[in-house]
């Protein structure tokens, strides 16, 4: 099912396929991704609905740690994927489409912010989603630069995503100090930022194989900050989760 995210634009641009032959399989492979879209939109909100907002009412009931392993998992699973979206509309100059995918990203981005409330309070987790807003922003800014041709653009993008790595690990460490110190956080942001950097330049190239490498390497990695996260958010709070 990943697969079909990846091999949409190999359709496109291939030379063996007659118009009317791209153009089906071009729309079979959309298909497939508006369905994986869906499962994945339904699995979130299976996820984080009627649990979220209990614990945010007030409810104290402690929550399955595997639970928010899974609900993290998901949600940065949906970040990549959606920012993936927003990247081709812009490579395909589909305006449109890609204020669409955008306002995905940033939806996906709020729910990520959220899952922390019920631990951290409204007014931390704000800022949370404002870092994760910038680190798209960044990571859009790299996009339009590569397609421009901006040396200079990409360097200020590249800059804007260190400092933004720097910004959330400081934050993590701010409200988790014991169980994610200085540094734990960043690096792994930064890892990721460098794999969306990847990921841009090969769409650039029409590098069809190696984006397919690239993503399983993007989604290992969104796990492992979502295990991250957890980890030391069970042990921040031990009796808030079973």
């Amino acid at each position: 099912m990943v697969k079909d995210w990846v091999i949409v634009d190999r359709f496109a641009n291939n030379p063996l396929l007659d118009k009317e032959e791209r153009v089906a399989k071009m729309e079979s492979s959309m298909s497939k991704i508006q369905q994986c879209m869906a499962v994945l939109l339904l699995a979130l909100v299976g996820l984080l609905g009627g649990d979220y907002e209990s614990r945010a009412a007030g409810d104290v009931s402690p929550v399955p740690a595997a639970q928010m392993k899974q609900t993290l998992r998901d949600l940065w699973l949906g970040h990549i994927f959606m920012i993936q979206h927003a990247l081709v509309y812009n490579m395909s100059h589909d305006m449109a489409e890609r204020d669409a995918a955008d306002k995905q990203v940033l939806a996906n981005v709020r729910q990520i912010a959220d899952t922390f409330t019920p631990y951290y309070g409204a007014a931390r987790c704000e800022k949370l989603y404002a870092l994760l807003a910038s680190h798209y922003s960044a990571v859009k800014e790299y996009s339009e630069a590569t397609i421009a041709g901006s040396k200079s653009r990409q360097d200020v993008a590249l800059a804007s995503m260190a400092s933004n790595a720097d910004l959330i690990d400081a934050f993590f460490n701010e409200v988790n100090p014991h169980y994610l110190p200085k540094g734990t956080v960043r690096g792994l942001i930064a890892a990721h930022g460098a794999h969306h950097v990847l990921q841009i330049s090969q769409y650039k190239k029409k590098e069809y194989a190696k984006l397919e490498e690239t993503w399983s390497m993007m989604r290992q990695h969104v796990y492992v900050i979502a295990d991250t996260l957890t980890t030391a958010l069970v042990k921040q709070f031990p009796g808030r989760f079973s």
